[in-house]
């Protein structure tokens, strides 16, 4: 049984972009030509790949399973080329990291910084997804190492502690809680609020703690970054929780103040997200050991 690289691509695209036409778009060829390569990756694996109707396609279980398979191959491969094709230049491996938006703005930089400069023929590739896709796309083999906040995220991911980080409240400089120093989520409440985009994890902490207080989270809007709602904030157009560290980040620059929120979930705990069920290639291994060195010698 031989297998094409090619179909293999093709139908990780079209489970991706979830159409056989955009994925044929994104590896340039026709939809014609698209549906016949997967016909005959069908052929020679011998099992149905999407169960078709008057309603169109659905990818079948085998799918999801060759999916996970495929991308592990097609990584191996591009693995290969890019060493080859970087061998002079001394690049000898390639890292594919996706992590939540509290470890970009807080703790990434500076590590990435030390670790790429330790190992120097380490390409990385760095993506910001929300900590739910981040456990998916290393259970998916989508990525070698995630970082997401700590919970529960099925069977095919482990978890490794890392790093905490604390959730504060951000007022308008001239607002009635700038100069407390502490508040209970409580008290904030009765004002509007800026939020994060849907499905991050701050939005459902905040949403669960309101409906706990039986009072509702007024979320007058909601963007993508947090450099966006402390700008949002500056202007005057809401209150908004965000961690510490990324608050830090602009809170010199931007008319804003940073007020400790006095909550238990407040304290919140990032870890390190590995496949349960396969070893870490040579490179993931040394960004794991890298990351974890700090909280070992701290006694964390």
């Amino acid at each position: 049984m031989k297998l094409d690289p090619l179909s293999l691509r093709l139908f990780v695209a079209v489970m991706e972009e979830n159409a056989i036409a955009r994925a044929a778009a994104r590896e340039h060829i026709a939809p014609s030509a698209a549906s016949r390569r997967l016909a005959e990756l069908e052929s020679v694996l011998r099992v149905e790949l999407f169960a078709r109707s008057n309603r169109g396609t659905e990818p079948t279980a085998a799918a999801y399973t060759l999916l996970h398979l495929a991308r592990g191959v097609l990584n191996d491969l591009d693995g290969i080329g890019a060493q080859m094709r970087d061998f002079r230049a001394g690049v000898r491996g390639h890292l594919r990291v996706v992590a939540n938006i509290s470890a970009i703005t807080q703790f990434l930089p500076g590590e990435l910084q030390r670790f790429m400069a330790a190992h120097p023929q380490v390409q990385v590739q760095l993506q910001e997804q929300i900590s739910t896709a981040v456990a998916r796309s290393v259970a998916e083999n989508a990525a070698d190492v995630g970082i997401l906040h700590h919970g529960s995220y099925g069977e095919r991911v482990a978890l490794l502690p890392w790093r905490e980080d604390e959730l504060v409240l951000i007022v308008p400089a001239g607002h009635a809680l700038a100069r407390r120093r502490s508040v209970r989520l409580a008290e904030a409440l009765p004002w509007d609020f800026v939020g994060m985009h849907p499905g991050s994890a701050i939005n459902h902490q905040l949403t669960r703690a309101a409906a706990e207080l039986e009072a509702p989270l007024k979320l007058r809007m909601q963007v993508t970054s947090y450099d966006a709602l402390c700008l949002m904030v500056s202007a005057g157009l809401g209150v908004a929780v965000l961690p510490r560290g990324s608050a830090q980040l602009l809170r010199g620059t931007l008319a804003i103040r940073t007020v400790t929120l006095a909550e238990p979930w407040a304290r919140r705990r990032l870890s390190l997200c590995v496949r349960a069920d396969e070893s870490l290639s040579s490179v993931a291994r040394l960004f794991v050991e890298h990351l974890r060195a700090p909280a070992a010698e701290d006694g964390a």
